[in-house]
């Protein structure tokens, strides 16, 4: 008989510190609901081991909305789709006053956003002159999430002083051509290879619930370990209407929970951030399990095109659960 994947991963994420490979994440997923609480207790303990009790807690502004020309099919900001969100430009002084809002919650993180399948030289001035702005006016660290860039761009952002920088895989890589058809998965991990090497921090996760099997999901798991991201996101799929994924259905709680888990095990020294449709897939009761399942991120406020919960309700959570707000860094 196998050695119970519980005792196998107390022993080697626990104690090692090495993250479960696929195969192992895999065994985790496909485990009975009734050993759910059993599965969040340990990768409560990963998470306090490896990463400690701190929260890290960020807030998103899109300076770019809709008009993407890509076909990513869970996103409404695609101009491919009959959604109906349109493209919109947001002006500098709006985002600092975003940036200021988001410092007042406690957040560390503050990450402008824009839906293109990369930068052209307006957007990356846009950036730069957005990112002075916001180190005049407050002091928060900026991160951005620009999608694909070339070897130039990872440098002028780093020489911005962008602290980290998001492009998330999404998906497996056996499973991305069923999310998107206009780019390809490989384009994406080159993109986060250049971030990390320019000494930005690299934010990498996806959504789960686009159609994805365990398999897939235990096999995301190991790309991400891979990878090594300093933060990974984890969404999940808010179907859309007018997309694709718009008729999907929404994650159980119980299998989000597992997934929560078992990437933190897979994950044991890596940010772990709730971000879009913990609302719709846990609620309150499961959000709360999931901050004590492996969780120590949140982004507060809305999401990009969709509502979240309000900054005080995560934070009146965090107090209850004595889980500190992590300060910002005086190094940075």
């Amino acid at each position: 008989m196998s050695m119970d994947i519980l005792e196998i991963a107390r022993v080697q994420v626990l104690e090692e510190g090495r993250g479960l490979s696929s195969a192992q994440a895999l065994r985790c997923l496909e485990l009975p609901d009734d050993r759910i609480p059993e599965l969040l207790a340990l990768a409560h303990e990963v998470r306090m081991a490896w990463c400690g009790p701190e929260v890290e807690v960020e807030g998103i502004i899109s300076l770019k909305t809709g008009g993407c020309p890509e076909d990513c099919h869970f996103c409404s900001q695609s101009g491919q789709f009959t959604s109906p969100v349109r493209s919109v430009w947001l002006d500098i002084p709006s985002l600092v006053q975003a940036a200021v809002e988001t410092a007042q919650t406690g957040a560390t993180e503050f990450c402008i956003v824009a839906a293109v399948r990369g930068p052209d030289q307006r957007l990356m001035d846009q950036v730069r002159e957005g990112v002075k702005a916001i180190r005049e006016a407050v002091e928060i660290n900026v991160a951005c999430s620009l999608g694909m860039l070339t070897q130039d761009q990872v440098d002028e952002l780093a020489e911005m002083g962008v602290h980290r920088y998001n492009h998330n895989l999404e998906t497996a890589r056996s499973h991305f051509g069923q999310v998107v058809t206009t780019h390809t998965w490989e384009e994406r991990w080159q993109t986060c290879e250049m971030v990390r090497e320019a000494g930005m921090e690299l934010c990498c996760g996806g959504i789960i619930g686009m159609g994805e099997t365990r398999e897939q999901r235990a096999e995301f798991a190991g790309q991400l370990g891979e990878l090594r991201p300093d933060e990974v996101p984890l969404n999940f799929l808010n179907p859309r209407p007018g997309t694709p994924f718009g008729s999907f259905p929404l994650v159980e709680g119980a299998e989000a929970l597992k997934t929560i888990a078992t990437f933190r095990l897979a994950l044991p020294r890596t940010i772990l951030r709730y971000a879009g449709g913990r609302e719709l897939t846990l609620g309150d009761l499961g959000t709360r399990d999931g901050m004590l399942g492996g969780v120590n991120a949140i982004i507060v406020g809305n999401y990009l095109t969709t509502l979240g919960r309000s900054p005080e309700q995560d934070l009146e959570l965090l107090a209850d659960l004595k889980m500190p707000i992590k300060a910002l860094s005086p190094t940075l």
